[in-house]
């Protein structure tokens, strides 16, 4: 990777506040100069669409597919050198955010996370105490369980080149909110080294996700995640192979219907 590395940047929407949208699709184009924001919007108002659709790229779909399926249909989507979302309500800023993509570009990682409970994160803003107890319970558990750990697996902005998506892409299948969970313990299994980054971070209480039901939903997608990802940190074809190899033998699996 270069600095003149091409990017595109999706974000994934349900009923999002279109002025906040607005302002972060803005702020992402002067700090990172992205080559494509495209908005990946579930059930969207007509209205909504035909305003988005003056300034980003827009796919929208009339069902509510999950955040995780609007992700993997954008990234499929993107013909640029690195991969990066990010959440519509605007809880990572854009220079953040660039930080993200920034080790992507470096060559220091395939893959880069932002991550709030890294020690030099700066939260702006705290979530409720219930949402924070949950969300430390989830982070402790699945460190606990998974092959792959790191302190925050669903903070909401992510980075990887494309090369790397497409031997992680082939194993992701969760179409909500458990696709960042997924998605890094994927990664982490198929040998990729992980970029947890700090971000400055603010909660937006007014936004769409129950704590309650989304919780259950993840503790539910944690056993069948631990499941599919131990299978791959196990199986004889990528132990002891290298990354770059094992990109090769994930598009001989695309190729063979493995």
């Amino acid at each position: 990777m270069s600095s003149e590395s091409s990017v595109g940047v999706v974000i994934p929407a349900y009923d999002p506040d279109l002025l906040t949208l607005e302002r972060y699709i803005e702020n992402i184009r002067q700090v990172l100069s992205p080559d494509v924001i495209r908005v990946e919007i579930d059930s969207p108002r007509k209205s909504h669409v035909e305003r988005l659709d003056e300034i980003v790229e827009v796919n929208a779909s009339t069902s509510r597919r999950g955040k995780g399926s609007a992700i993997m249909e954008g990234f499929d989507a993107l013909d640029t050198d690195i991969l990066a979302f990010a959440d519509a309500d605007g809880s990572v800023p854009a220079p953040s955010l660039d930080d993200i993509v920034y080790q992507i570009k470096q060559g220091t990682t395939d893959v880069s996370i932002a991550s709030r409970r890294h020690p030099s994160s700066n939260i702006v803003a705290h979530q409720t105490v219930v949402r924070r107890l949950l969300g430390d319970a989830f982070a402790f558990a699945a460190r606990k369980m998974l092959p792959t750990q790191c302190r925050d697996y669903q903070c909401g902005a992510k980075a990887l080149t494309a090369e790397a998506w497409e031997a992680v892409g082939h194993h992701c299948y969760e179409p909500g909110f458990a696709w960042d969970l997924e998605f890094v313990s994927v990664a982490g299994s198929l040998g990729y080294e992980i970029a947890e980054i700090p971000v400055e971070w603010e909660d937006h209480p007014d936004s769409t996700v129950s704590p309650v039901s989304t919780s259950i939903e993840l503790a539910t997608a944690l056993i069948d995640v631990k499941r599919r990802t131990d299978a791959i940190a196990t199986s004889p074809r990528f132990r002891d192979v290298k990354k770059t190899e094992r990109s090769k033998l994930m598009k001989l699996g695309n190729s063979d219907g493995d």
